[in-house]
């Protein structure tokens, strides 16, 4: 019997329960496109974090307080108990130095409640030189930045980012708006734009910036809580750490501070979400087992409804190999069209799903959605298949 043969009678087959053959299918159709999409919602958050650190500037270093290990699952959240020992002399010293950095500003950091027309909001209110937004590339959207003449004269003004702007002031204009942090007036100066992340993995948007020397009262501190240096260009990053550890260990300690790049950032930030994409096309996978399942389930079943059309083609010469291999065309065809389907929702609900969050359908989904359907009509296809194949003839012509 010719191959084509044996791919016409399993296609008759399928097409005589087409209901039991789409029922069967559905399984494999959700997993498929449970993985596709999943993964594609993982993926796109890679993407949306890479495309921000990248907007940053690929050659801002971050120095922070203490020793902070990227790879331990504490991670940043330690550097928050770390207690700062930098101060204005080591700002002056690496802003002073010849090499290969270019920009270097002190920031200070804490939790501000701000009040406007008995809204109150809650948000990180960072102190910051003028050069920082230069050295993040953060641009203004309304309004002007903080400049050097503020700095010096202490002026109590503030830049918002655009969250803090939207919850309290809702369609108003801001700019030139009194607003309280800390039960202490600023005047509104400025808006940024939005860019959705930002340094040390934090939104910026979300963020409220003032002078660094206004910071310094508002918080009753004087030592900056990190430092953001700015090398030449891409290429030289490694200098510049190199530079910026030597500088500071003329008055710190090897354990005093702890400097990162943007690409280490990026790094240990896309290996977590790498976890979490493959840990979620795992949870969708699991799916696919159960179409799996009841593909063979139903492939039983139709094994033990055609027992006597098996006994009459075995009778008629038909081979052991020629009923196994239609039997496992028929488990194979329903998992392929299962899988081609699921793969078609998939990326269609990616597509849906990316007016709302970030999604990237990653070409190796798609292959490996596909590959796994395949596998799962071979896999769950050979029992039921082999069990038709090894009928003997005569019980089976006998069977009622």
């Amino acid at each position: 019997m010719e191959i084509s043969e044996i791919l016409k009678l399993a296609f008759i087959a399928l097409r005589a329960n087409k209901s039991r053959s789409f029922l069967t299918t559905l399984g494999i159709i959700i997993g498929v496109a449970s993985v596709i999409l999943l993964i594609s919602i993982g993926t796109g958050l890679q993407v949306f974090i890479t495309s921000q650190f990248e907007s940053l500037g690929s050659n801002t270093i971050y120095v922070l307080p203490g020793k902070v290990d990227l790879k331990a699952s504490s991670g940043f959240a330690a550097a928050v108990l770390n207690v700062s020992k930098f101060d204005l002399t080591d700002i002056d010293r690496l802003e002073k130095s010849e090499g290969a950095i270019k920009r270097v500003t002190p920031a200070m950091a804490g939790t501000g409640t701000i009040s406007y027309k008995g809204e109150t909001i809650t948000v990180e209110v960072a102190g910051v030189w003028p050069i920082y937004f230069n050295i993040t590339n953060f641009h203004i959207s309304q309004g002007r930045l903080f400049n050097k003449n503020d700095e010096d004269k202490s002026s109590k003004v503030a830049v918002f980012g655009s969250k803090p702007v939207n919850d309290l002031f809702k369609k108003e204009n801001p700019i030139g708006k009194i607003i309280t942090i800390n039960d202490i007036q600023y005047k509104l100066i400025g808006v940024l734009e939005s860019k959705g992340g930002g340094g040390l993995g934090a939104n910026i948007d979300n963020h409220v910036f003032i002078p660094y020397s206004t910071s310094t009262r508002l918080y009753n501190k004087t030592n900056p809580y990190a430092i953001y240096v700015e090398a030449l260009s891409q290429q030289k990053v490694s200098e510049a750490i190199k530079q910026t550890e030597r500088i500071l260990l003329k008055r710190l300690k090897k354990d005093d501070f702890t400097i990162l790049e943007q690409k280490e950032l990026l790094s240990t930030i896309n290996q977590f979400l790498g976890v979490i994409t493959l840990a979620l096309g795992g949870i969708a996978s699991i799916s696919l087992l159960v179409g799996g399942i009841g593909i063979m389930n139903i492939m039983l079943v139709s094994v033990t409804e055609r027992i006597r059309e098996i006994g009459l083609r075995k009778a008629m010469g038909a081979t052991e190999n020629i009923i196994l291999l239609q039997f496992l065309i028929e488990a194979i065809s329903l998992s392929l069209i299962g899988g081609i389907i699921g793969i078609i929702l998939g990326f269609l609900g990616s597509v849906v799903l990316g007016s709302f969050i970030k999604t990237a359908v990653s070409w190796w989904s798609v292959l490996l959605a596909f590959f796994v359907s395949s596998a799962v009509g071979v896999i769950f296809g050979v029992f039921p298949a082999q069990r038709a194949a090894k009928l003997n003839p005569i019980d089976a012509l006998r069977y009622e």
